[in-house]
Parts: structure tokens; sequence; C-alpha cells
């Protein structure tokens, strides 16, 4: 599984209205919810928010990544969130994050999100594609990025 597999137009918002972290990754786990991609949205929030408690997954440059494995994944998904106002990610600059890579696994995934976390960061440390995602206005936009 490629990480441009583990997107889809679903599981893609380009105007989030969550004002805190907290409201973002309801939002995000909603739309995995939506998608059929998780059987319980508490049971997968809490992975996230433990992941959350060993350091926050807002890399910076108005980046975040949450990502949680468990067993209420039933596919490994991504869900890809925008906002536009920025949000207090409690990020490692410090910065509002404005893009937002939520990674679901299952449980018996071995390496899955490692990959997509690393393929994810790779891309998003050039300011030319950072700039593309946030101009973004249709899923095909934004996957063209994940293609180049």
């Amino acid at each position: 599984m490629t990480i441009k597999d583990m997107f889809s137009k679903e599981r893609v918002n380009f105007n989030l209205r969550a004002s805190t972290k907290d409201q973002v990754l309801d939002e995000l786990i909603d739309i995995l919810e939506a998608d059929e991609k998780i059987i319980d949205k508490k049971e997968f929030k809490k992975a996230v928010l433990k992941r959350e408690e060993e350091f926050s997954t807002g890399i910076g440059m108005g980046i975040a990544i949450p990502h949680g494995k468990s067993s209420a994944v039933r596919q490994a998904s991504i869900v890809f969130g925008r906002s536009n106002k920025g949000i207090d990610y409690e990020s490692m600059d410090d910065k509002p994050a404005y893009l937002f890579f939520l990674i679901a696994v299952p449980e018996q995934s071995n390496d899955v999100h490692l990959r997509a976390l690393n393929e994810i960061s790779r891309k998003l440390m050039h300011p030319d594609i950072r700039e593309k995602i946030f101009k973004a206005e249709s899923f095909e936009d934004f996957i063209k990025v994940f293609e180049e």
C-alpha cells in the first residue's frame, strides 16, 4: 500500500471548523468514522491522545501529523484537513498548524504508519509543496502533490 492509496476524496476537508487541538482531532476522527475506516472513534481517539502525550505531533511549519495504531481501525487510512485560520496545536515551533494529516492504522500493522509519516514529512519539508497543498481546492489538486 502506497501513501497515495491511503488518501481518499471522502477523507479530505479543505475548511476545518475546529478552533482547538481537541476539536480538530474530533473533526478528523469523525471523517474516518463516516467513511467506515474505524469501528470505535472513542477508542481510536485514545490511541491518538496517548501518542500526543509523548510529544506533540505538531511538527512545525504549519503542519500536524497526529496518528494512532489501534484495534478500532478497520483499514489503514489518512484524513487530510486544512484550517484557513490556524489552530494552536502545541507545535514544536509554537506556531499555529494549518495542514493536518491524521494517520490511522490497525493494531496489527507493521510499519505502515511509520512509512506514511516519513513520506509525508519528507514531502512537506519543501515550502513549494506546502504552498500547493494550502492552495488546493479539490482532491485532484491535493493528490497531485503526492504523485510528483
